[in-house]
C-alpha cells in the first residue's frame, strides 16, 4: 500500500493556527479599546458629593445643588418648582418627562443634572405662550393631561425642525411618547394646525 500520501502530523494543524490568530486579534482589540477608554479620561474630573451645578433654564441662569446621580427632573421638580416634566417613567419609556436640551427633545427623568452644564434647557413652562399648547386646546388633545406638558415640548421639538411636517411624518417624530387616556388623533391633529399655521401658529 503506498503511505507516500499519509504524513504523520506536525503537532500544529491548521485549526491550531486560526484558534490562535484569533486569539492574537481578540487580545489586540481589547489593547486598543483599553488604550482608547484611557485616552477618554485624561483630563476627566471625577465628581463626588453634591456639587453647586450652573443651568440654563428656559433662559434664567440658575444655580442648583445635585449630587453626580441626581437626575435633570429632580432639578427641576423639587429645585426650582417647575413641576410640568412628569416622573411617570424611571426609564424614558413614557415621554412624559420630556424638555428640550440644546432644541432636542430629552427625557429629564433619564438625563443625569451634571451633563447639562453648559446646555440650553427649556421646559414647557417656556412655552405658555407658544402656539403648540394653543392648538393642544384647541383639539382637545388632553383628557386627564397628566401626558400633555411632554407631548407639548415633544411637539414643539419637532415641529422646530419639520415645520412642514406631514400627518405620517408628526405620527413617527411623536412616536416615542405614551398617552393612556388615547388621545393620539387629536395630539396629531393639534401638530397639523400648528403646520398650517393654525393656533397662532
Amino acid at each position: 500500500m503506498d503511505r507516500t500520501h499519509h504524513r504523520p502530523p506536525s503537532g500544529f494543524s491548521r485549526r491550531d493556527f486560526l484558534r490562535g490568530s484569533g486569539a492574537v486579534a481578540a487580545a489586540g482589540a481589547i489593547v486598543s479599546q483599553t488604550q482608547a477608554i484611557a485616552q477618554e479620561a485624561k483630563g476627566t474630573r471625577i465628581l463626588s458629593g453634591e456639587q453647586t451645578l450652573a443651568l440654563s433654564v428656559n433662559g434664567k441662569d440658575v444655580k442648583v445643588k445635585a449630587e453626580p446621580r441626581t437626575t435633570l427632573l429632580e432639578v427641576l421638580r423639587y429645585q426650582l418648582d417647575l413641576t410640568g416634566a412628569k416622573p411617570v417613567s424611571g426609564d424614558a419609556s413614557s415621554g412624559a418627562s420630556t424638555v428640550m436640551i440644546d432644541g432636542k427633545p430629552v427625557s429629564a427623568s433619564v438625563e443625569l443634572a451634571v451633563r447639562c452644564v453648559g446646555k440650553k434647557i427649556e421646559t414647557v413652562e417656556s412655552l405658555a405662550k407658544d402656539a403648540v399648547p394653543a392648538a393642544f386646546v384647541a383639539c382637545d388633545a388632553q383628557q386627564c393631561g397628566f401626558c400633555t406638558p411632554g407631548f407639548v415640548v415633544a411637539t414643539r421639538a419637532f415641529l422646530n425642525k419639520n415645520p412642514k411636517a406631514t400627518e405620517e411624518e408628526v405620527r413617527k417624530g411623536l412616536n416615542g411618547n405614551i398617552c393612556r387616556c388615547g388621545t393620539y388623533a387629536n395630539v396629531i391633529h393639534a401638530a397639523l394646525m400648528v403646520v398650517k399655521g393654525g393656533a397662532n401658529g
